[in-house]
């Protein structure tokens, strides 16, 4: 019993120091000891005219002046007949609130790529920008709503005339043979065949598949994270030149299962909520890979906030039917956690998966949700009690 006792201890005590003595250190995946933080919900936040209504919140931001912006899957999809292709907009809508909640403008009505919308986010110089997921586009509007640049494309519809179907297999023998060995899939003396594609890596440029956040460093650089369809991290100059793309599906270090959220920090690191590992992944500004936090449940979103002293900010969102989760973090660029707050719910204080948050006031936030309809700000306090 007691050679039990004192090889319990020293397991416990290499513990202790392996995670330098802090009792909120990470340990199988979770973290002990979190501090929960005290908060309020700002009533009536929005002001919406008479008539007019949010439907899903997947995007809210801030800018300089303290403007809200929210994106949201509301209105109705038009589907327009071109000369050989049917055209879809206008199923998603963006709009602008005060400081004080009321209600300015819509920016961009009935525009071509608002279909569905994923994320808005506002850059220093107070640009917008969105992330469409349907559409395929991340779209940048200066602050009077006017389009300065499109990365990505929007998808034609299918043809529905001159429809040409597929050729039919090259018949078998020397013919078909020699046709292969020519385009490398015949084992002769033409090209090897060539490598089937990693799935979830795209391809370079701005083919995306489903995008889903975008950020940017000091220096004007863009970060996209794409997506659902592509599981990797795509970096453009500031002119929207392509520059590099990591990643693809998988489990290991840079690779992702749904890259769900995006953001950089001051040094130009960029934080991914990789939603269906469970994670965020930290990469360095030449999308290489840096450290991985495994202690905040799924990440829907993340978020880093401004300033000399800068806070990563992430929920760990749910389906409605999880009611064991939807609590949102507060976090050191290290990956600690500052405190924890709310629950799932429809109440105030409880969140219906937070699809984006706005940080710009690490004690202000701002929060979007999808199964409740809305976007609520947050007033944090100081933490106090810990919670296991």
């Amino acid at each position: 019993m007691k050679r039990t006792l004192t090889l319990t201890l020293s397991i416990a005590a290499l513990l202790l120091v392996a995670f330098g003595g802090s009792t909120s250190a990470q340990f199988g995946g979770a973290q002990l000891a979190v501090p929960e933080i005290p908060f309020d919900s700002v009533p009536n936040f929005l002001k919406l005219p008479d008539g007019l209504y949010l439907g899903e919140v997947p995007g809210v931001a801030t800018n300089s002046k303290g403007h809200v912006f929210v994106y949201s899957r509301t209105g109705t999809t038009t589907a327009t007949l071109g000369g050989s292709r049917v055209f879809t907009h206008g199923g998603s809508r963006l709009f602008e609130f005060d400081d004080k909640g009321t209600y300015v403008r819509e920016i961009g009505v009935g525009i071509y790529g608002f279909v569905f919308a994923h994320v808005v986010r506002i850059d220093p110089q107070d640009n917008i920008w969105v992330v469409d997921e349907a559409a395929n586009l991340v779209m940048k509007f200066d602050p009077n709503g006017r389009i300065l640049m499109t990365i990505g494309r929007k998808p034609e519809s299918i043809n529905i005339r001159n429809f040409e179907p597929p050729a039919p297999p090259a018949p078998a023998g020397r013919a078909g043979g020699a046709a292969a060995g020519r385009e490398g899939g015949g084992g002769g003396r033409g090209q090897q065949a060539a490598a089937p594609p990693v799935i979830g890596a795209g391809v370079e440029g701005e083919s995306f598949n489903r995008p889903t956040d975008v950020g940017w460093d000091a220096q004007g650089n863009v970060f996209v994270s794409d997506g659902y369809g592509n599981s990797r991290v795509v970096k453009y100059d500031k002119n929207g030149v392509f520059l590099k793309m990591v990643g693809h599906r998988g489990t290991g270090p840079l690779e992702f299962n749904t890259p769900h959220g995006l953001a950089v920090d001051a040094q130009g690191n960029v934080y991914i909520a990789d939603r269906g590992n469970n994670r965020i992944q930290v990469l360095d500004n030449n999308l290489g890979f840096k450290a991985q936090y495994l202690n905040v449940g799924s990440p829907w979103t993340v978020c880093v906030s401004p300033g000399a002293h800068q806070y990563l900010f992430t929920s760990n969102s749910n389906y409605p039917n999880d009611f064991n989760n939807g609590e949102m973090y507060k976090m050191e660029l290290d990956g600690k956690i500052v405190g924890r707050f709310g629950e799932a719910g429809k109440l105030m204080k409880q969140f219906g998966s937070v699809h984006e948050i706005d940080c710009r006031d690490p004690n202000g936030i701002v929060v979007g949700e999808l199964t409740n309809w809305r976007a609520q700000k947050l007033l944090l306090k100081a933490p106090t009690s810990s919670t296991n």
